[in-house]
């Protein structure tokens, strides 16, 4: 439990515990709160309840109890709230594109967060001389292109040593925060929310926008539900009970006790916070922990694209294990540089990490209320609670949300447009990528043969059989596969066993060897086989065929042959998407990455042959 909860601080925390480098600093500098006794209490409230009833109350006690088989975060919190309405084929729908949605938004939070956790730590630098200035956003690339350069290398040695740094960075802003409540301890008065309240009265209508910034404070908290898997309930929970929460209430209240004595400090409280001999101290420090909360989201961000493309919404790309004990440990090398290009083009057009400010938020508020409405169908269909408990629980969080959604939505134009510019494009790319492979399945089945009558036919009068096993990979488990199709018209031979076999992934993280693998004998030395994986689990077919060994089947690996189809889609005019999309389809399948590797199919045992499909 203490490893666990050492590398849950390490992981889970490192968005939010970064949130202090520029929450309170950027709600003052909307200019819409003016530094004063009462406001500096009413933020302080704001941002206590808020980490209350966000962090503590909704995610750390009722979203983690939405386990998807131990794993958690969008996409596994989709697969669960559709498996529970599938007897609703709307709902569940709608229930899909919510976690679609949600993944989207998630790449464009997934592009700001290293981006302005790294450039506020970095701007650190002018609080000890001005003349950083000009060198704050080209330090900013070079730590995180060195950042993105080693991904390739994997993250479990580097990890080790997450945690314990974390835990120093946490108790430094215990320590340098609770110094200065100490001196001005009327800052407590905060904990009671009157004074949020009282501030939302006074402020009327701009309580809205200062909202966006003090949602700040929260931003990183769907990491806790999304990395369950990695470290489980438990230990993510007392992770966030001994330590995270004081330490960030601490340090808020400290930042804001400063503001109190030293109105001036408002520019950069965090740093202005901390004694003269500890500035560079904190700076390095503030650096590497931002370097670990952008870690934390590169890795998931592969995490994410893994589980996408397992369940079918994203086209195959280079997946490379980096670990040989820990399968969630990857890296993808073209999302890895594209994320990065959007990071750099980010802090290109902003700049800063108050100009970064405006552009978080809005893809953070939009997957929290995702998320609420996702786990009321869950609460409702797979738990079966009563109605009003499922409506009034989430309706509670769904009514906060909301208003700090509202909030975010104003900042759209000063900024919020970069993420949902690349959310909407995911979105995109995601949805066209699941009706093309759809629409290419029905052009497939409406071509087909059926197998069992195509084998009955060929055995009337049989070929040439030749020596080995022929694996034919199908798409649609039942019909004849155009690789044997085409192997008979050209090479008009059959192997002496044939397996054909059918790829099935499934709504669930994971599924165990004893239900991997489902055999139903042809006759004639033919067997149909169907293996089924989880969109955690390695796809790896060879190792998957082991275990029908007590089938009947003698399987030698160095005579089996992997035949493939390569199809080649033909975009036409008619009844099936927009042209511009099955253009788009065509092209990511033409450059999809190849099935055998995906597969794990040893290169130098297979064979593809080519077809063409219209859609």
């Amino acid at each position: 439990m203490a490893a666990l909860t050492l590398g849950a601080l390490g992981v889970v925390y490192g968005d939010i515990g970064t949130s202090p480098l520029y929450a309170l600093k950027e709600v003052f500098n909307t200019g819409h709160a003016p530094v004063s006794h009462d406001n500096i209490l009413g933020v302080l409230s704001m941002v206590f309840w808020t980490l209350t009833v966000i962090v503590s109350t909704k995610y750390v006690a009722m979203v983690l109890k939405a386990s998807n088989n131990g794993e958690g975060g969008t996409m596994a919190l989709m697969a669960l709230a559709s498996s529970a309405t599938e007897s609703k084929p709307r709902l569940r729908y709608a229930l899909i594109v919510m976690g679609i949605l949600g993944a989207a938004l998630f790449y464009g939070d997934g592009v700001i967060t290293p981006a302005i956790s790294v450039l506020s730590a970095v701007e650190g630098l002018e609080i000890a001389t001005p003349a950083f200035k000009p060198y704050i956003a080209p330090i900013t690339l070079i730590i995180l292109a060195t950042l993105y350069a080693v991904q390739k290398h994997g993250t479990g040695a580097v990890g080790k040593f997450f945690g314990p740094i974390t835990v120093v960075w946490f108790l430094s802003l215990a320590g340098f925060g609770g110094m200065w409540v100490v001196r001005q301890p009327e800052v407590l008065h905060a904990l009671n929310p009157y004074w949020a309240f009282h501030f939302a009265i006074q402020s009327g209508w701009n309580t809205m926008l200062i909202l966006g910034a003090v949602f700040l404070a929260v931003t990183g908290a769907e990491a806790l539900y999304a990395d369950m898997g990695h470290f489980g309930k438990r230990p993510i929970q007392l992770a966030w009970y001994s330590l995270v929460f004081p330490a960030l209430i601490l340090n808020y209240f400290g930042q804001g006790a400063l503001i109190l004595a030293k109105p001036e400090a408002v520019n950069n409280p965090f740093f202005l916070l901390v004694p003269d001999w500890a500035l560079l101290p904190m700076v390095g420090l503030a650096t590497v922990a931002t370097v670990i909360a952008s870690q934390a989201t590169i890795s998931g961000t592969f995490s994410v694209t893994k589980q996408a493309i397992q369940l079918g919404y994203l086209p195959r790309l280079n997946m490379i294990y980096t670990s040989v004990k820990e399968a969630g440990q990857i890296y993808i090398p073209s999302v890895n540089w594209m994320q990065f290009g959007a990071i750099v083009i980010a802090v290109g057009i902003f700049g800063s990490s108050s100009a970064l400010a405006t552009a978080y938020g809005i893809a953070v508020t939009a997957t929290m209320v995702l998320t609420t409405l996702m786990i009321f169908f869950v609460m409702r269909y797979r738990w079966n609670y009563p109605w009003l408990l499922c409506a009034g629980s989430t309706g509670f969080f769904l009514a906060i949300e909301l208003i700090f959604f509202s909030s975010n939505v104003l900042k759209v134009v000063h900024g919020g447009w970069f993420t949902l510019l690349i959310a909407a494009f995911v979105f995109s790319i995601m949805l066209t990528w699941k009706r093309g492979r759809i629409l290419m399945a029905e052009a497939l089945r409406n071509d087909a043969i059926d197998l069992p009558s195509f084998l009955e036919a060929i055995f009337q009068s049989p070929p040439t059989r030749v020596a080995g096993t022929a694996v034919f990979l199908n798409s649609d488990k039942g019909n004849t596969p155009n690789a044997m199709l085409h192997n008979l018209k050209h090479n008009k031979v059959l192997h002496r066993q044939n397996l054909f076999v059918t790829v099935k992934s499934h709504e669930v993280p994971w599924i165990g060897g004893e239900e991997r693998v489902e055999v139903e004998p042809l006759g004639h030395d033919c067997w149909q086989i169907s293996l089924h994986f989880g969109f955690m689990n390695i796809q790896d077919v060879p190792e998957a065929l082991k275990l029908i060994k007590g089938h009947g089947i003698d399987l030698d690996p160095m005579e089996t042959s992997y035949f493939l189809s390569r199809d080649i889609v033909i975009p036409t005019i008619g009844t099936g998407m927009a042209p511009w999309r099955e253009k788009l389809f065509a092209s990511m399948h033409r450059n999809a990455a190849d099935a055998a590797g995906f597969l794990s199919l040893p290169a130098n045992r297979v064979v593809e042959l080519g077809s063409k499909v219209e859609i």
